[in-house]
């Protein structure tokens, strides 16, 4: 692997731009393109700064190798920086093993809208992906997975997206979470337009404690329409009252309301564990 290379996938692992590590260094970012792109060298004293900024020795730069040694002492002496590039024309791979941890970073060259199709970084501090396909400690991406994860479809202990899965999750249509905010929402504390949890708030609400706007269905239910053992509301209905009975006082308490929102309803009024059959 030739310096161009090497010093473009070290500026890579680190996260930095161009313009970030041109600032760094007092130079334009045109030099380090120049750099990058092998129609120049850095001089000896950029050389030393670029080790230091990178943690290895200016041998292992200059030198053909795929092999870094690290600059800073680690319990395990033998602990070095690996970068493969498993086909320079198409996927960027770093491996860095140093003192028993682990940090790996695939990010590949093919890709969609501005974006590597897989980017996944992966290790100690805040390691960062972004891609069509992005995993990290935070991840941004179509799909996404991380620590803190945005994107289309969002996995995650803190996830945003249009549908998200996580420990607190949020999202535009499905959420789903322990804390889960979102139009359709499923957790033990579930917030949304249809909300269904242990603890559930919106305005249709399915859960042991139920709060709604128009229509609860829980053990304790409050709303317009209050359909459980503990009812507050306009209209209170004991769990045990027929379905039809039910569906005939929301119709009426509700006469333009969709009919798939009252299948909804009635299909948590009789399968959930408050509900009857």
């Amino acid at each position: 692997m030739q310096i161009s290379e090497k010093l473009q996938l070290l500026r890579s692992k680190t996260g930095m731009s161009q313009e970030e590590l041109a600032e760094r260094l007092g130079i334009s970012r045109q030099s380090i393109s120049k750099w990058e792109s092998g129609q120049s060298v850095p001089d000896l004293k950029k050389l030393i700064i670029l080790s230091e900024i990178y943690n290895v020795t200016i041998d292992s730069l200059v030198k053909d190798g795929d092999e870094y040694d690290m600059l800073q002492e680690t319990d395990d002496k033998d602990s070095k920086v690996n970068i493969i590039d498993n086909d320079t024309k198409s996927n960027q791979v770093i491996i860095n093993l140093h003192g028993g941890r682990l940090e790996y970073e695939y990010k590949s060259k093919r890709t969609l809208l501005g974006l590597p199709l897989i980017h996944i970084n992966i290790g100690k501090g805040f390691k960062k992906a972004k891609g069509i396909v992005a995993i990290g400690n935070i991840s941004y991406g179509i799909v996404s997975a991380g620590i803190i994860s945005l994107g289309v479809l969002s996995f995650g202990c803190m996830s945003i997206g249009i549908i998200s899965l996580a420990a607190i999750s949020i999202a535009l249509l499905l959420a789903i979470g322990a804390i889960s905010i979102g139009v359709f929402s499923v957790g033990a504390i579930s917030i949304g337009i249809f909300s269904l949890g242990a603890l559930s708030i919106g305005k249709y609400s399915i859960g042991a404690a139920a709060i709604a706007t128009d229509v609860a269905i829980g053990d304790y239910a409050k709303g317009t329409v209050a359909i459980g053992n503990t009812t507050e509301g306009l209209t209170k209905i004991p769990l045990d009252t027929s379905i039809e009975d039910i569906k005939k006082v929301i119709k009426e308490q509700y006469p333009s309301l969709s009919n798939w929102i009252i299948k909804y309803i009635e299909f948590f009024v009789k399968y959930t564990k408050f509900g009857v059959k």
